[in-house]
């Protein structure tokens, strides 16, 4: 599979130019220490020799060297607001948003008016679903710096409070804002005005906002589309193949894969499943596709089983597993035949609810089709039409969960699913807002809210926009009145 490796690695490739940056803009202290990278280890170095190597590993997209460093630094109980940020900025991305909230504190322990690192703060705080307190620092943040647009977006999307929005709302929508800004911070701005306005249920003008903030995030980054159709195909074949190497002596975990497209109502399904004490969610981790690569070069040895069951083990012992990657969708007939004791739940909802959603979500990095209309319908097609095939072969181990029978009758669905899994039922699976854990996707402030139905039908009053999506899904048969 030439194609899906070149593929797979470029996408790797710009992960680590883009995603890990330092997440702001503090220049190395000048001084007259060589800080070019130098293989010296950190306990030959001296404190400010220690700070400018690590910052350098950072901004140079070497994280497992600066996390060295940043510990190094730590652990010598030396103290720097650059140093606690950052490692608190690699520690969320790594999943572990607790401890980088605790690092982050520290920060502004140190230096309590930096904008960006209140900021931070403000995320890390709603990925814990601490939402008051996390609209407090995003605010403090505008405050210091009224030109923060990434706070402006983050703030749009809590349910805020009344206390002085005039003031922030204002700055948004003035036209001074715009000024000298760069067309990612024209994105944002784009998108955090379009979240207000859909608040506020003017959806035209919502609507002027989103195709703004999106004809400009195709002109940054044109559609993946012809890509993830591919893959869909190559993988569909991939799956014909014959299973090597299948060790059926190894008492595998149960592993739930949960599939779908980004905003189908998979962060609520995740936080029901992980209710359950013995269940350990790995979130939004990519950790199947790259098992998969792995025993592609390795297939006489090893089995694609092992490579995955090794990888979940090295984040949990906890005999149960879920998995939210979800464009595994495309890896279903490998998982099915390769992953023993693998479950499989596809998640899907109302076409035209999720490609609005979808067209509303402003992503930090990938699913670039969800800037067009057109490729949100592509997508959604695709894969409705892997999945049915993949259904049709493995049908026992996949199950359909529908979104909107959901949230319209939650006790039902929910125990027919627990039921399907082969566990025992518990009240708290219809509480899921109840769950602790930390959620960093876009949905981390609507999981916060008991399950309801509030967004089932939005499509309805964005119908007009929505046309080139319906024209699209208007040409299959089962969508043929989708609009009516």
């Amino acid at each position: 599979m030439k194609g899906f490796g070149e593929q797979h690695k470029s996408k790797k490739k710009r992960n680590e130019t883009t995603t890990f940056q330092v997440p702001f803009p503090f220049p190395l202290r000048e001084s007259q220490e060589n800080i070019n990278i130098i293989t010296n280890t950190p306990s030959k170095l001296s404190k400010e020799q220690i700070i400018n190597q690590a910052l350098k590993f950072h901004s140079k997209g070497n994280i497992s060297e600066a996390t060295k460093y940043y510990q190094y630094f730590i652990n010598q109980g030396f103290k720097d607001h650059r140093v606690f940020s950052n490692y608190g900025a690699i520690l969320r991305k790594q999943g572990k948003v607790k401890e980088s909230g605790f690092f982050m504190r520290k920060a502004i322990e140190i230096q309590p008016n930096i904008p960006i690192i209140n900021f931070n703060m403000g995320n890390i705080l709603k990925d814990l679903g601490k939402l008051k307190e996390a609209e407090i620092f995003i605010r403090k943040s505008i405050r210091m710096d009224p030109n923060l647009t990434k706070a402006y977006l983050s703030l749009s999307t809590i349910t805020y409070s009344n206390i002085d929005n005039k003031t922030w709302q204002d700055n948004l929508f003035s036209d001074f804002i715009l000024k000298y800004k760069s067309q990612v911070e024209q994105v944002e701005i784009y998108f955090a005005r379009a979240n207000i306005l859909h608040k506020e249920k003017k959806y035209k003008k919502s609507y002027q906002n989103l195709k703004l903030a999106n004809n400009l995030q195709l002109a940054i980054k044109a559609s993946d589309i012809n890509k993830r159709i591919k893959k869909s195909q190559l993988l569909l074949i991939e799956s014909d193949k014959k299973v090597v190497n299948k060790k059926e002596k190894i008492n595998y975990a149960q592993s739930i894969f949960i599939l779908g497209l980004p905003r189908c109502g998979s962060t609520l399904l995740e936080s029901i499943l992980s209710m359950n004490k013995d269940v350990y969610d790995l979130g939004e981790i990519n950790i199947l596709e790259e098992s998969f690569i792995e025993y592609k070069k390795f297939i006489q040895d090893i089995s694609l089983a092992e490579l995955y069951n090794d990888k979940v083990k090295n984040k949990t012992d906890l005999n149960i597993t879920t998995n939210k990657w979800l464009y595994n969708y495309q890896y279903a007939g490998i998982i099915a035949r390769h992953i023993p004791n693998a479950k499989l739940i596809h998640c899907f909802r109302h076409p035209l609810d999720n490609i609005l959603s979808l067209y509303r979500t402003h992503f930090a990095s990938g699913n670039e089709y969800s800037s067009s209309l057109v490729d949100c319908a592509r997508v959604y097609l695709d894969q409705e039409k892997v999945m049915k095939e993949y259904k049709n072969r493995y049908r026992s181990k996949i199950y359909d969960l529908n979104y909107d029978s959901l949230v319209n009758d939650p006790n039902k669905e929910i125990r027919s699913l627990i039921s399907w899994l082969g566990w025992e039922w518990q009240d708290s699976f219809l509480s899921p807002q109840l769950n602790s854990r930390s959620v960093s996707t876009a949905s981390n402030v609507q999981v916060r809210s008991p399950i309801n139905s509030k967004s089932i039908g939005g499509w309805k009053n964005y119908k007009d926009m929505l046309k080139p999506a319906i024209e699209i899904l208007a040409k299959t048969n089962g969508y043929k009145n989708i609009a009516s």
